[in-house]
């Protein structure tokens, strides 16, 4: 990934911030077929081994666990807020006419070591975790409990656990760092008004920092 200096994000709390906040991850792997790209919801624990521990599943007839057996390294891809960014929004636009559109976002790529797990134990506590994990904002959160024994027996079967040992984490933040302040501020106020909330907040602390 190509990164400015400016654009670059080193702190472990902001590259941990994008992949909390956004945990739905692009798992891209390479083996004899080929490249391959799955979209996978992951949960992370930056406190196991150098870089933090990715865990999910995939179905079993996704034969990811097969192509890509224990110890292949793979990418995850977390992208976080992103929106276009028009040229008008910027006021020294209005004055000299030398801006043109651009796209913002935030990025992390996960590196890391494939290991397959498929044991129910290691199963049942990754669909327990992401399930408390996203359903705790509802009023009555699902839990595995809700539905029979032998159904959930029956869906776990139908599943693999891949851990993620990860080796690097490498983040980007394109966030108009390398505009006027007034012109970042005044991006950040468009993108606030069409609800890109979360990029204009974003924008807002990449001007204090």
């Amino acid at each position: 990934m190509y990164i400015p200096p400016h654009f670059a994000v080193t702190r472990p709390d902001e590259l941990h911030r994008i992949i909390h906040a956004h945990p739905l991850g692009t798992l891209v792997t390479h083996d004899a077929a080929g490249l391959d790209a799955n979209h996978i919801p992951f949960e992370f624990d930056p406190d196991i081994g150098t870089h933090g521990l990715l865990t999910a599943h995939v179905a079993r007839a996704n034969d990811i666990w097969q192509r890509c057996p224990t110890g292949t390294p793979v990418m995850v891809v977390f992208r976080g807020a992103q929106a276009y960014i028009s040229p008008n929004w910027y006021p020294s636009k209005h004055e000299a006419h030398k801006q043109v559109p651009t796209w913002n976002y935030e990025v992390v790529h996960a590196h890391g070591t494939l290991t397959i797990r498929d044991d129910e134990r290691f199963l049942r506590g990754i669909v327990a975790r992401l399930t408390r994990r996203h359903e705790a904002n509802e009023p009555a959160p699902w839990k595995m409990g809700d539905a029979p024994a032998d159904f959930i027996e029956g869906m776990l079967r139908n599943i693999v656990g891949i851990e993620i040992a990860l080796t690097s984490l490498v983040g980007k933040s394109k966030l108009s760092q390398n505009k006027e302040a007034r012109d970042r501020d005044g991006a950040a106020d468009a993108l606030a008004a069409r609800d890109h909330d979360e990029l204009a907040e974003q924008m807002r602390r990449a001007g204090q920092a």
